[in-house]
């Protein structure tokens, strides 16, 4: 890599300082629960839609999207397409649903539908992925930061991750709506100025690039085979269906946005600009991906060093090609693109840790007292990431954490399938639930342990957890979650006729919004 100019660490150094001092400068304020962890509810719509884009846009996606594009097409931008498609028709019944039933959990839903236990696994699950989440975006992104700057590894991710934790404790909700704002700019920024770079480098300019792009068959959804088992159309729009529906309707950090606006109105427009934002995002990294294959494939052109990965063409492109400043905007906009993912994880992963645990076993704690547990776990849960980095880095993300991760897929199973059974169904109960849990935790730890291969015994060979021969899940992974939701859907509702129960209350399905709705119209 080159060496990076003063003017470009300049950059850098001041969007980390603008992060922290967010965090001090909404600290007083944060006096209660409430405005800790929802903003009083009183954040305006568009800084909170603003913040949910930001939030979906992660540094996983700077890094990802323009990669896989490279080397293949836009197939992974359908999953990001079904999300416009599903939250139309449901996002006017889920914003009000969770605004009326819940307090700040999520979760708390999942309980008055369908008991204790439907809520500390949903919560657990939450608890787990984000936390194992937030640990591979530390590794990631400081993988590519530590190359940018010169820096050692573990030096980036210790100070990545102080920022993090600075500006969730101090600062609050508040704090990370408004630094998420100012982050998501940045991201926009960053990613039009290498679009519009990329388009006019190359011998020819746009045409150019077009033509290139059309003749490899570049911006393209396919294949658009009928088949399961390989990375098709098919899949994607399968798996970006239950996407939306997790994302929207089971994830305490999109949910706990929603709590955050004045009211209803204000929550579904802050829910409608952070999809509408993060579509044509999603597009633009693909595209970048597309044009860098133009660009390194037309007349004239660098030559890349042998044997590079697509993953880090978008990075060497960044290193060697950008101008001095527009170079630290960009690794400023990457390191942003963290922070906004992760400050969301800390605090939601506290909230859970307050509402879910801490009260139910401290049923008299004073909201002081809450809060100040609260803040503790942002520091701990902080800390947490940080380690599972640390670990990812010492080795390299196999052996002990794949199986680790792979544990946990099996253990969060089906939620979507849990919210859609509670929200379409007044017959389905607690009892039939439990039974369609457990068929999905079955299935799930066949299909995990039958089709992931990690290098058990730190030999550099990869071998399947459990090989059952002709026997193994053979679908494409992508497809094990929408499977595990659709299990949890279809035995929970069937199993629930095998246990007599009363209805469940209308106000907790989609009936209690239509009975409403009707009401208003007649």
């Amino acid at each position: 890599m080159t060496e990076l100019h003063w003017l470009d660490w300049t950059i850098v150094i001041v969007s980390i300082l603008i992060a922290i001092g967010m965090g001090v400068y909404f600290a007083h304020r944060q006096k209660d629960t409430s405005t800790y962890f929802a903003g009083g509810g009183k954040i305006p719509a568009w800084a909170v839609g603003m913040s949910i884009f930001a939030t979906l846009i992660s540094s996983v996606t700077f890094l990802a999207y323009p990669g896989a594009a490279y080397a293949g097409n836009w197939i992974l931008l359908v999953q990001g397409l079904m999300v416009p498609i599903v939250l139309v028709a449901l996002i006017g019944i889920i914003v009000p649903l969770f605004r009326k039933v819940i307090r700040l959990s999520t979760y708390e839903y999942f309980e008055r539908r369908f008991g204790l236990f439907a809520r500390l696994y949903s919560s657990f699950a939450f608890t787990l992925g984000h936390f194992s989440k937030s640990g591979t975006v530390f590794f990631l992104v400081s993988m590519a930061l530590a190359t940018f700057l010169n820096i050692d590894i573990y030096t980036i991710v210790i100070v990545l991750g102080i920022t993090i934790i600075i500006l969730t404790l101090l600062g609050g909700m508040e704090a990370i709506v408004w630094m998420d704002v100012v982050q998501g700019a940045l991201l926009i920024g960053g990613g039009v100025i290498c679009v519009l770079l990329l388009l006019f480098l190359p011998e020819g300019g746009p045409a150019e690039v077009f033509r290139i792009a059309g003749e490899n068959n570049k911006i393209s959804f396919g294949p658009y085979d009928w088949d399961l088992t390989q990375l098709t159309f098919l899949v994607m729009v399968l798996n970006g269906i239950f996407y939306a529906l997790q994302k929207y309707g089971t994830d305490q950090t999109i949910v706990q946005r929603y709590l955050a606006a004045k009211n209803d109105r204000e929550a579904k427009r802050a829910a409608y600009i952070g999809v509408f934002m993060s579509v044509p995002i999603w597009a633009l990294f693909m595209f970048i991906g597309t044009a860098l294959f133009a660009y390194y494939h037309s007349t004239g052109a660098p030559v890349l060093p042998e044997g590079i990965k697509a993953d880090e063409v978008f990075p060497y492109f960044i290193a060697h090609e950008l101008p001095v400043g527009v170079r630290g905007l960009i690794i400023a906009a990457l390191a942003a693109a963290a922070i906004s993912s992760l400050d969301a994880d800390l605090n939601c992963i506290s909230a859970i840790a307050v509402q879910d645990y801490y009260v139910r076993f401290k049923k008299h704690a004073t909201d002081q007292q809450q809060l100040r547990f609260g803040k503790r776990m942002v520091v701990i849960a902080g800390i947490g990431a940080v380690a599972v980095a640390l670990l990812y880095i010492s080795w390299g993300g196999e052996g002990v954490l794949g199986a680790l991760f792979s544990l946990y897929a099996i253990f969060s199973a089906g939620i979507v399938g849990i919210f859609m059974l509670g929200l379409f169904s007044r017959r389905a109960n607690k009892q039939g639930l439990y039974v369609g849990i457990a068929a999905a935790v079955l299935f799930t730890a066949y299909a995990v342990l039958t089709s992931t291969k990690v290098d058990i015994h730190g030999t550099g060979v990869k071998e399947t957890l459990l090989d059952l021969g002709d026997w193994n899940f053979s679908h494409h992974k992508y497809m094990l979650g929408v499977y595990s939701h659709l299990i949890v859907l279809v035995v929970g509702y069937l199993a629930s006729f095998l246990f007599k129960t009363p209805l469940a209350d209308k106000e907790l399905t989609i009936y209690g919004y239509l009975e409403e709705k009707k009401k208003h119209q007649s």
